[in-house]
């Protein structure tokens, strides 16, 4: 039965997630990645759960409002000794007894402590809703990094293989020129080393792409038995206008929920201070019974006993703190406190993320100038390759000249590619802060 259920139990887990990875997208776009990553994150949902927990605090605020209602019952045996008139001496006897009853009170004024409670739970529901969206524009950022962590190892192996193909047309001509005697062994042996150096190269650049794809697997949280591809995206640059940073800050500052979530955490330090000055008021309160009992020592019957005992209270009550040893005193002051640091915290956080996108700015803009520069690089040094190489055909030149010509271009090749992906995340992360969804 163990091994049944054991089995059992491994097969139900296999289709649920066969079933699971049928819904998957075949090839994942960026904002595939992003919406699953939102959806399905443990983090994000853990913080849902938070948020979730928050709300029915909320309600219960709410409810606290109402008068509460609770009900008794009592049933008592009670076993004695009696002195007995007749023949003197004691006796046992038991006695047994009921009470019933039904109690209800309803705070009336408590100094705006129940108002000010439902305040501070309702600030601490959004709070936590934009804690969420804090920790999802993380977990985006992490994403987009490593989704064109991908694209550039994709776009790599492709120029490798490319740069493969040519070494391997250039062997062919040099094992000609060779069996002909018109290029010596060394020279020959030089246009083999390059091959397999690029052979190398290429092996380099699928490793790093297959760490890549593993890096962002593991941010979806996705099995490592899942074969994941990404879509192809069609000639990726860089966009050059970009917001005029007091603008891009003015954005930030309208939009990010880091500075909507210090701005709550004021709000609520400051309710807590006004529940903390309800404490030290008068409490209010209306209470109300309805009571009755039965017991068999007396001679009337049952239903007669609890007529007659049925008793019905209504009260009001008062209560007043008079001297709790500065209790109230220190919470205030430390209310306070707290509230003098939740603004310094506030504005800890206007400072850090103004600097941050200042800091995306600068980043944004040497990435922009390196690619320019990048770019020119590359087309002189893929211009002089290209005379090379057809010069090598023609014998004007020896293999050691073409394959210096070459490791200059995969360089400047690399260079631009690495420099030209750098410059579309920067603009991506630049323009995330100011509040514009990442997407191609």
């Amino acid at each position: 039965m163990k091994k049944f259920f054991f089995a059992s139990t491994l097969l139900l887990l296999s289709v649920s997630m066969l079933a699971q990875q049928d819904s998957l997208p075949q090839q994942w776009t960026l904002e595939d990645c992003i919406r699953y990553a939102r959806e399905h994150n443990i983090t994000l949902q853990t913080l849902r759960l938070s948020a979730s927990s928050a709300q029915q605090d909320l309600q219960q605020s709410r409810y606290n409002r109402l008068p509460n209602l609770t009900g008794s019952a009592s049933q008592s045996l009670v076993n004695s000794n009696n002195a007995d008139p007749v023949v003197g001496g004691f006796q046992t006897q038991a006695n047994f007894s009921s009470s019933y009853g039904v109690n209800s009170s309803m705070v009336l004024f408590n100094g705006g402590y129940l108002k000010n409670d439902i305040k501070s739970k309702d600030l601490s529901v959004q709070s936590a809703n934009l804690s969420v969206e804090e920790s999802a524009n993380d977990i985006t950022l992490s994403i987009t990094q490593a989704y064109l962590n991908i694209l550039l190892a994709q776009e790599n192996i492709t120029s490798l293989e490319q740069l493969l193909t040519t070494s391997k047309a250039q062997l062919e001509q040099g094992q000609q020129r060779y069996d002909a005697g018109a290029i010596s062994r060394k020279d020959f042996l030089q246009l083999q080393s390059q091959l397999a150096t690029d052979n190398y190269n290429l092996v380099n650049a699928q490793n790093t792409y297959r760490r890549n794809i593993a890096t962002l697997k593991q941010l979806l949280q996705l099995p490592s038995s899942y074969d994941f591809r990404v879509s192809t995206v069609a000639d990726v640059q860089p966009e050059e206008a970009v917001m005029a940073l007091p603008d891009a800050q003015a954005a930030a500052m309208a939009s990010r929920p880091e500075l909507k979530n210090g701005d709550l955490r004021v709000q609520i330090a400051q309710v807590e201070l006004d529940k903390i000055r309800a404490s030290r008021l008068p409490t209010v309160s209306l209470g109300a019974g309805l009571s009755s009992g039965f017991s068999d020592n007396r001679d009337a019957k049952y239903f007669a006993q609890l007529n007659n005992n049925f008793y019905q209270s209504l009260g009001l009550n008062v209560s007043v703190p008079i001297f709790t040893r500065h209790l109230a005193k220190t919470n205030v002051a430390k209310s306070k406190i707290l509230i003098d640091q939740a603004k310094l915290d506030l504005e800890n956080t206007k400072v850090t993320l103004n600097a941050t996108i200042e800091q995306a700015l600068i980043n944004l803009q040497n990435a922009q100038a390196q690619y320019k520069a990048a770019e020119e690089q590359l087309n002189t040094a893929k211009e002089v390759y290209t005379i090379t190489s057809e010069q090598l055909k023609l014998g004007a030149v020896n293999p050691v000249e073409v394959l210096q010509q070459k490791n200059a271009y995969v360089q400047a090749l690399q260079a631009y590619t690495q420099a030209k992906y750098t410059a579309v995340l920067y603009n991506k992360i630049y323009a995330f802060y100011t509040g514009a969804p990442i997407s191609f």
